[in-house]
């Protein structure tokens, strides 16, 4: 689960240097209403709402836990600022999905968002989305152990050299 909240982070760091990025690009190239709706199937389709979809109550629970932390005397006061705060910012992760849509809506001709839109809507496409996040949750993993044994080799090639020349770690 941990490792699970550093990729997401991870995947938010990312799409905020892609935000970055286009934004100049996007000045200059605005692609079309159709691209975007396109772009918005497909994002929809891959259930790309699930990676942010609760994104503005994390924020305003860490942003919360963090004023806490200096705040100790109004405990009660931020929980009740923050029920505010949430019913105020409702939606507001919505915004993560219209700057993704652009984002592809930037990247793909509109002709491209429109195969892609009846690609994933194809039964290879259906699978791929049902199929793709176990798989890569498995290729995850797998990395991972992957990576615990390499870096245990190669730990014991440091201690064997080190060996070599009369020093024992």
């Amino acid at each position: 689960m941990k490792y699970l909240s550093k990729a997401l982070l991870a995947a938010v760091l990312v799409f905020g240097v892609a935000m970055v990025g286009h934004q100049a690009e996007a000045q200059t190239k605005q692609p079309s209403p159709a691209a975007i709706a396109s772009a918005k199937e497909i994002l929809e389709l891959k259930r790309a709402g699930g990676i942010y979809a609760q994104a503005v109550p994390n924020i305003i629970q860490r942003t919360m836990d963090t004023l806490m932390q200096s705040n100790l005397n109004y405990q009660q006061d931020l929980k009740d600022v923050a029920v505010v705060i949430a019913k105020k910012m409702a939606g507001r992760e919505k915004e993560i999905g219209d700057g993704m849509a652009k984002i592809y809506a930037a990247d793909f001709t509109e002709q491209e968002l429109k195969d892609l839109v009846t690609f994933y809507k194809s039964p290879l496409g259906q699978k791929l989305l049902t199929q793709e996040p176990k798989s890569i949750a498995e290729s995850m993993q797998f990395m991972n152990q992957w990576a615990q044994k390499f870096a245990e080799e190669v730990n014991g090639e440091f201690r064997a050299e080190m060996r070599k020349r009369g020093k024992n770690i």
